[in-house]
């Protein structure tokens, strides 16, 4: 269980330094970079087993019924794990250099931003650093949200639109702003038959 500061939100994990990309992962880039370009981008939009297809052919472990769009942004598909009816809309962009993992019923709407690298400024050498992102079952990143690495967005938790999340997100808590802040709970009851 994530622990919260004073403004409902839990800690930032650690992010640990990387050495640059190797050239494999140069090329293997490379090459995903132009399957995207020529066989991803332009399939339709309704086409989502051909890109969840392609996708798993360069590593990414995805459910049968997830939804990546076309224009949705992926860096490097080996570090993608999405889950059960899970959604990468339209614009979105996924900056994988750590894993991103999207679990069931997960939606990412248009423009949001899963960045899991950063740089140590601290460190005149400016050294890369990562941290994965974790976004658990049933949460909702709304439309041009930033998800800085290493974060934990929780269970049923939301992001509203354009919030810039720096800490972990607890579950069922809906965070909003820049820096996001806790702004109330995601409580409903369940609908009986």
């Amino acid at each position: 269980m994530l622990e919260n500061d004073q403004n409902g939100m839990s800690a930032r994990p650690r992010l640990v330094h990387r050495a640059a990309p190797s050239l494999a992962n140069k090329l293997a880039r490379l090459a995903w970079q132009t399957a995207w370009m020529l066989l991803y981008r332009p399939s339709p939009l309704p086409f989502h087993g051909w890109r969840r297809f392609l996708l798993r052919c360069f590593g990414a472990k995805i459910s049968a019924k997830a939804h990546p769009y076309p224009s949705a942004r992926i860096w490097a598909p080996w570090n993608l794990v999405m889950g059960e009816a899970s959604c990468l809309a339209s614009d979105s962009d996924c900056y994988n250099v750590d894993r991103v993992l999207i679990g069931d019923r997960v939606v990412v709407s248009q423009k949001a931003y899963l960045c899991t690298a950063s740089h140590d400024i601290r460190d005149p050498a400016f050294p890369l650093t990562s941290g994965p992102i974790d976004i658990a079952t049933g949460a909702w990143i709304a439309a041009g949200a930033f998800i800085s690495p290493g974060i934990i967005v929780g269970e049923d938790a939301v992001v509203a639109a354009c919030a810039v999340v720096t800490r972990c997100v607890p579950a069922r808590t809906v965070v909003a702003g820049n820096p996001a802040r806790s702004v109330g709970l995601r409580d409903w009851m369940p609908q009986l038959g």
